[in-house]
């Protein structure tokens, strides 16, 4: 997989998890998942992801 898609999946898992975990264990899990999409909706004003920096050092193909 390229650079993009592993960050899809990663945000997508992340999010996943934090909801669930929101409904089962605790409500402030959801605060995970909102940061997830801020960090997503920052990254596409900017052009700059953690993630994506953190995928290209452990060599993910562009």
């Amino acid at each position: 997989m390229k650079l993009e898609a592993w960050l899809r999946v990663i945000a997508g898992v992340f999010v996943l998890v934090a909801v669930f975990l929101g409904a089962t264990v605790h409500p402030y899990w959801n605060y995970v998942a909102a940061f997830v999409a801020v960090n997503l909706i920052q990254s596409g004003f900017t052009g700059w992801c953690p993630m994506m920096a953190l995928l290209r050092k452990l060599g993910v193909e562009e």
